[in-house]
């Protein structure tokens, strides 16, 4: 098993949708994500900043016909968008708010505060700002040290303390904002863990979650999380549904993608040739884009 680049990153993430108009506006509105690039495929491209030619992070197939997916299949627990600073953070606290939209948690993981919600059509999201890794903790055997304490929203909103003009127009989520993990159900870890830690070389960060996994590359503390809290042997994903449709994991370089694709072929996944990257299934039936 090599060690995967430190530069390693993800995104964009892909997702059915049924109505691809009342979704975009929510992203806009009250996660601060803008359209980005070309749509005259239809598909939506939503990134950070105002450049428009700023690469996507999550993206949003239409699909009208598409039924939705069931609470106990295999497929996305939430994406997770990380903000430069903790400043950022309560701008989006603040525009969630602005939008009147609801957060499902708000949590302290000792590495991350993170903010909970879920887009209209049941999909996961998480917002969050990292600590400096220098003030991560980890113990005697290298894990991680990971929690889910309650977040103090007060104290976060007391970031933009005498900020001037609190009712300026929104400038929407920064520049630097990434698509810094992506949350997967699954059925089962031991098969979980053989596909992302073995075919695909990611390291296993923390094991002390019940029922979950965390995998990193480049000593991040999580690039991908697998659980099973609501998806233990449950069915496979559901290509035609809504929600989660695929998403990209984007390598160092093309002769370490190549590795890891040849490594998903060799360990006897699924795996596909589309035109711009090899497209690897996982144990569940989830679609992962190998790009360089």
């Amino acid at each position: 098993m090599a060690a995967l680049s430190p530069t390693l990153s993800l995104g964009p993430i892909r997702l059915t949708v049924a109505d691809p108009v009342g979704v975009a506006a929510f992203y806009e509105r009250a996660i601060g994500l803008r359209q980005v690039g070309e749509s005259g495929d239809g598909v939506v491209r939503l990134g950070a900043g105002t450049d428009a030619s700023a690469p996507s992070l999550v993206e949003l197939v239409p699909d009208a016909s598409a039924p939705p997916r069931t609470r106990h299949s295999c497929g996305l627990f939430h994406l997770a968008l990380l903000v430069p600073d903790r400043r950022a953070l309560a701008h989006a606290l603040r525009r969630v708010a602005r939008a009147g939209w609801r957060l499902d948690g708000a949590s302290d993981h000792l590495v991350s505060e993170a903010l909970y919600l879920s887009d209209p059509e049941g999909n996961g999201i998480e917002l969050y700002r990292d600590r400096p890794r220098a003030e991560w903790r980890r113990s005697e055997t290298g894990e991680l040290a990971m929690a889910t304490l309650p977040l103090d929203l007060d104290d976060l909103a007391r970031e933009l303390d005498g900020e001037e003009g609190d009712g300026e127009a929104d400038r929407g989520m920064p520049p630097g904002t990434t698509l810094g993990h992506v949350h997967l159900q699954v059925a089962d870890l031991g098969a979980a863990e053989a596909f992302y830690a073995g075919a695909l070389d990611f390291e296993v960060t923390v094991r002390g979650y019940p029922g979950a996994l965390f995998v990193a590359a480049g000593g991040y503390h999580h690039h991908l999380g697998l659980n099973t809290w609501a998806s233990a042997g449950g069915p496979p994903a559901d290509p035609a549904a809504r929600g989660l449709r695929d998403f990209a994991i984007r390598f160092g370089d093309a002769a370490e993608r190549d590795r890891v694709t040849n490594q998903v072929a060799e360990a006897g996944y699924l795996l596909r040739e589309e035109r711009d990257a090899a497209v690897a299934i996982d144990p569940f039936g989830i679609a992962v884009r190998l790009l360089a």
